[in-house]
């Protein structure tokens, strides 16, 4: 049986060092699979313990100079990689911008040049910057050498440390054409890059902070007769706990005492406050906005509702999406070709010019080619795409969930609970022999007040409903298959969908419209036909018309008869209805659109769906459903509004949009830097581009990256 650890990772400076430790773990002896996501700090292990212990995979990650920090209670040991890496970071560029200026205003003064002095007084102040401020590039350069690889940093080594040895050797010989300043300022740049590069990736990553956040920190609980605040984690499942006013709910559970509105806008993302009432469940981060209420705690710790939601989350952001996978391997050859492309670079120059101007053109490319922004163009916005959806109370497992319901050109809805609230509901109530409406449910009510058929239960929620007294059955009997009996008031009354006779016309117009037919008798008299339905949810027509107008075919699937399917389907405007469909048969259906050469997404909420949703190419589970179907679903949808299928697939493409832009940007900028820095326009135009801008766009295109990624914060 395998185990799975997220482990928080500090020094990385680029997704090639997230590579050199993935490679790492998965040589590592009992280790199944290795992610690291460079966007999160984190790698995800999966190992059999009995052949490797977390003690063997951190030691992996340390060997090649990497950290991983040990968690402080009450914080977050991915958040502390990331604080601890943006410290370091940070520290280096002040250093480096602190001991680069003067050696950039020497380098300016071309009168002060000629004198010795200035040369060892810029060596002097550049050593500090190469040497310690720069050392994480040319660490992690070593250590893919060892490995026989090249990484992100291997050319900003090679670039800097060119420039730097080169000058040493002409200041040592006596003469002055140095390029000190060009070492210390790229050293420089390329931190102030890594700096704004941190901090973006932070805003990323703001989604799981702010969920953490939601919870409190402790819990008023009810133990030896009086109330203790305690810590959250001392928190037991049976403890009575006490939420006042304006407090958050610390932990899920079942109210016994107390009613109140909660806002429950962070699980669901629906703004309108819920009724809470004895037997009603609250859930762990949501505010209690009213009264005070008394709970019994039922899922603590990493069992509530808003943990499950924060491990989906991180899951969804360390995931990596196909397209994400070819990125990787795309920008692992590309440094190895930019290597080739600097050495031709330079052998070139060096035919035709003097030393110093090959040297420069072999450091420009170098630098300007460095595919830091390739390797963030896609962790960042799956980041924040995922990030953005659980705000939106869209839970998406992971960047290949991500990447297929972009892909979506076909929806299947079930019915019962997805198109319909999955609760039967009166609709119409039709008197007959002078009775009145309010009469004749009183009467029909009352006799069913001990019912606990769902569509007794139906007719005494609609006379509560409206405000009519339900009264005390005398002598009730339910009769199995036919409905119940009572003395109400003196008068038998009898209810069932079968105590009439078959030729009502009220009875028959129900039945013709999809409704479940009751009739009520009194004294053996026809008192009323009453029409029951589990109803349409209100968004549902204008969800189905919002997908079909984002180009989406939907089909309604469902095991009730088809006059019912049906109906339900004209309500909503859905042209394609399959009825009596048992769950095998929804996935043979789903099969079936496939083989045309569908993309399939199947949305339900049922034990049943759960088959049919693990074979779409994107199963979305109802929030308002069960754990089955929401644990074979790839995409959960924490509230019930439909309008979520098409919100989930407008986030999609919204992020694969992005996906493409970063990548297409990341691309173009190398094939239009890499071309000017080698030289190839100078014969025609004149043009180079000196190593110091080519550091301040490489630094820039991760940055834009980045930046074009927290777009989608806003969609």
């Amino acid at each position: 049986m395998s185990e799975r650890v997220d482990l928080p990772v500090s020094g990385m400076s680029c997704a090639a060092c997230a590579r050199a430790i993935e490679n790492q773990l998965t040589a590592a002896p009992g280790v199944e699979s290795a992610h690291v996501n460079f966007a999160t700090s984190t790698a995800t292990v999966e190992f059999d313990p009995a052949r490797a212990a977390v003690r063997n995979l951190v030691d992996a990650i340390e060997e090649l100079g990497y950290g991983v920090p040990q968690p402080v209670e009450g914080e977050d040991a991915e958040e502390q990689a990331r604080l601890l890496d943006y410290a370091a970071v940070k520290r280096r560029l002040w250093l480096a911008a602190a001991f680069a200026a003067p050696v950039v205003v020497l380098g300016m003064l071309p009168g002060l040049m000629h004198l010795a002095a200035v040369t060892w007084i810029q060596l002097a102040l550049t050593v500090p910057v190469v040497f310690y401020a720069g050392a994480p590039f040319y660490r992690d350069a070593w250590t893919a050498l060892r490995h026989r690889s090249a990484n992100m940093n291997t050319p900003i080594a090679l670039g800097t440390g060119a420039a730097f040895l080169y000058s040493l050797e002409e200041t040592l010989r006596g003469r002055h054409a140095v390029y000190y300043e060009a070492a210390a300022v790229i050293v420089t740049l390329i931190l102030l890059g890594r700096v704004l590069e941190a901090r973006a990736r932070g805003k990323a990553s703001e989604a799981i902070r702010r969920l953490r956040e939601l919870q409190p920190k402790t819990a008023r609980v009810v133990r030896e007769g009086a109330d203790h605040d305690i810590p959250i984690e001392q928190v037991r499942v049976g403890d009575i706990v006490v939420v006042r006013p304006g407090e958050k709910i610390p932990v899920d559970g079942t109210v016994r005492e107390g009613d109140s509105a909660i806002d429950e806008s962070m699980l669901t993302g629906e703004s309108m406050p819920v009724d809470k009432k004895p037997g009603n469940a609250v859930y762990g981060g949501t505010v209690n906005r009213s009264g005070s209420l008394r709970f019994e705690a039922g899922k603590v710790g990493r069992a509530t509702a808003l943990q499950q939601m924060i491990e989906l989350v991180r899951q969804a952001q360390g995931a990596r999406a196909p397209v994400a996978r070819l990125a990787d391997v795309v920008s692992g050859y590309f440094t190895v070709a930019v290597l080739a492309i600097a050495a031709a670079t330079f052998l070139v120059w060096i035919a035709f010019a003097p030393l110093s101007f090959a040297l420069v053109n072999f450091v420009a490319v170098l630098i300007i080619a460095c595919p830091c922004a390739l390797g963030l163009a896609t962790p960042t916005a799956i980041m924040v795409g995922t990030g953005r959806g659980a705000e939106r109370g869209i839970l998406i497992k992971g960047g290949e969930a991500l990447e297929a319901a972009y892909r979506i050109d076909t929806v299947i809805l079930d019915k019962t609970g997805t198109i319909t609230t999955g609760q039967p509901q009166v609709t119409e109530v039709l008197p007959l022999n002078g009775y009145a409406v309010a009469e004749v449910l009183r009467l029909a009510a009352s006799a069913e007040r001990y019912s606990e058929h769902p569509l007794g239960r139906a007719i005494v929620e609609r006379a509560v409903a409206l405000g009519i007294a339900v009264e005390e059955p005398v002598g009730f009997r339910a009769v199995v298959g036919h409905g119940v009996e009572a003395h109400v008031d003196g008068r038998q009354v009898t209810v069932g969908s079968l105590t009439g006779p078959r030729n009502w016309p009220e009875m028959e117009r129900l039945a013709g419209e999809g409704k479940t037919a009751v009739a009520v008798f009194v004294d053996g008299q026809p008192g009323s036909a009453i029409g029951i339905a589990d109803t349409v949810k209100p968004e549902a027509a204008a969800a189905v018309r919002r997908l079909n107008e984002m180009g989406i075919e939907v089909w309604l699937i469902t095991g009730d008869n088809r006059r019912t399917a049906e109906n339900v389907a004209r309500q909503v405007g859905i042209q394609r209805v399959l009825a009596d469909v048992l769950p095998g048969g929804k996935v043979a259906e789903v099969r079936k659109l496939q083989a045309a050469g569908k993309k399939v997404a199947m949305v339900g909420d049922g034990i049943n769906d759960a088959p049919a949703l693990a074979q779409a190419d994107v199963g979305i589970a109802i929030g308002t459903g069960t754990d089955i179907a929401k644990e074979a679903a790839s995409i959960t949808l924490m509230r019930g509004d439909l309008n979520g299928v098409a919100d989930a697939i407008d986030l999609s493409r919204r992020t694969m949009r992005v996906i493409r832009q970063n990548l297409f940007w990341a691309f173009a900028y190398n094939a239009i830097g890499i071309p000017i820095a080698a030289g190839v326009m100078y014969p025609f135009t004149g043009w180079l581009l000196s190593p110091v801008l080519a550091s301040a766009a490489m630094a820039l295109s991760s940055v834009t990256v980045v930046t074009n990624s927290l777009r989608l914060k806003r969609a």
